[in-house]
Parts: structure tokens; C-alpha cells; sequence
């Protein structure tokens, strides 16, 4: 494989409706270099939030291999599931920011102690915790609970998680889907800022055909060609 922050070769994946096999990735490469950005589009179940799965380790492809930041991952290795499984983990609390479609919150903590958790295992300093709340808009909730706050706010702590952690590669699904347009586009701004600034790699999917042109590269699973 060519050296880079992230190389997907070979993906295939399908699901079961019933006795019917539903193929969603079939014979699935991409490659991405730090500093590069890379949009998902496509309608729903085109497969976009599976692909973003696979890539942290959340869920396990029929067969291919998926190499990022130095560890591979080959779905048809010998390897214990518990050993690979211990990998992927390692790998999601210190170098892959991952923003799921909802705000993945630990309720008996505070939005400010949520992110310092996020930073604290990531080996990142907490003095800067506070300060991406702030910059997102939500500086003065940083005390209260995930549920005394609205969905949006919760996706913006999400954010500040990842934002915290100072990662690697940032894998995004759909992270201004629940926020209004003017709040958006300040997100999003902040997201390609850390991108730059941290010189960190990038997959974003979105159904948003503006979002999308923001990014290096582009990709639209609804259009993929036959295999």
C-alpha cells in the first residue's frame, strides 16, 4: 500500500433483508493523506455511515483491509477479535475523532468534564477544554448535564470532544444535522480551522452539496461505478 494517513482496499459489506443479501460497499478503496479532506454524499442508505463505522472499527467488513496510522486491519486475519478489537479502541481514544450523527454524551457528567474525559484520554492538556465550548458557542453551559440542554448543544459538546483530543484523523457523520444554518456554518468553519492548524486528516459525510465542496476530494456513493 502507498504510505498515507488512511487506505481502505477491496471493502465489501452487506447486510441481510430477510433471505435477500443487500450488498452496500462492494470491492470499496479510497486513500487519504493528513491535511486532506474527504466528502461522503449520497442518499440515505448508500452506505456512508457504514463506511465511517468500518473506518474506526465500530463495525467489521466482509472482507478488505483498512490501514491507518500505522496499524492494518485485514478482515480476513488470524488475529483474535479481542486483540484487534484492543487496537481499534487504542487507536478511537488517541488519534481518531470520530462525530456520530447523535452527541455520544456521558450523561452524569457535565458538557466542560465530558470534554476534559475526552482530552484526558487522548494524553491532550484540559487547559484549552473550556475555551472550544466557548468557541462553539456554548461556553455558558459548560455546567450543566447533557440532558438539560437541546440537541444541537449536545452536538456542539461532541464537537468540543473531538476538537479537545487534537486528532489524527476527524471522521464526521453528519455533524450539523441537527444545528440551523448560521450555527452550521460557524461549526463547520471551526472544524476546517483545527483541520488546518493540526494539519489532520478528514472524512465528513453530509448530505449538504456546499459542505461537500469545501473538501479536497469528494465522493458520491449513490454513484459509484458497477464492479
Amino acid at each position: 500500500m502507498v504510505d498515507s494517513l488512511l487506505s481502505a482496499r477491496g471493502l465489501n459489506k452487506q447486510f441481510r433483508s430477510g433471505d435477500e443479501p443487500v450488498p452496500v460497499l462492494t470491492d470499496f478503496s479510497l486513500q487519504l493523506g493528513a491535511g486532506e479532506s474527504l466528502a461522503l454524499t449520497g442518499r440515505s442508505g448508500s452506505g456512508k455511515s457504514t463506511l465511517l463505522n468500518i473506518l474506526c472499527g465500530l463495525e467489521k467488513p466482509d472482507s478488505g483491509t483498512v490501514q491507518v496510522l500505522g496499524e492494518t486491519f485485514d478482515a480476513r486475519s488470524t488475529e483474535a477479535a479481542s486483540k484487534a478489537d484492543a487496537r481499534w479502541g487504542g487507536l478511537r481514544r488517541q488519534q481518531i475523532g470520530v462525530v456520530f450523527q447523535e452527541a455520544n454524551l456521558m450523561p452524569a457528567l457535565s458538557l466542560l468534564d465530558n470534554v476534559r474525559f475526552r482530552a484526558r484520554l487522548a494524553g491532550q492538556p484540559e487547559d484549552d477544554c473550556r475555551d472550544w465550548l466557548e468557541r462553539l458557542g456554548i461556553g455558558e453551559l459548560a455546567e450543566r448535564f447533557p440532558d438539560q440542554v437541546s440537541g444541537g448543544q449536545r452536538q456542539r459538546a461532541s464537537l468540543a470532544m473531538v476538537f479537545a483530543m487534537k486528532p489524527a484523523l476527524i471522521l464526521a457523520d453528519e455533524p450539523t444535522g441537527s444545528l440551523d444554518r448560521h450555527t452550521a456554518e460557524a461549526v463547520i468553519g471551526q472544524l476546517f480551522e483545527l483541520q488546518a492548524r493540526h494539519v489532520c486528516g478528514l472524512i465528513l459525510a453530509t448530505h449538504d452539496p456546499e459542505l461537500a465542496t469545501r473538501c479536497s476530494q469528494h465522493l458520491d456513493l449513490g454513484h459509484l461505478p458497477e464492479t
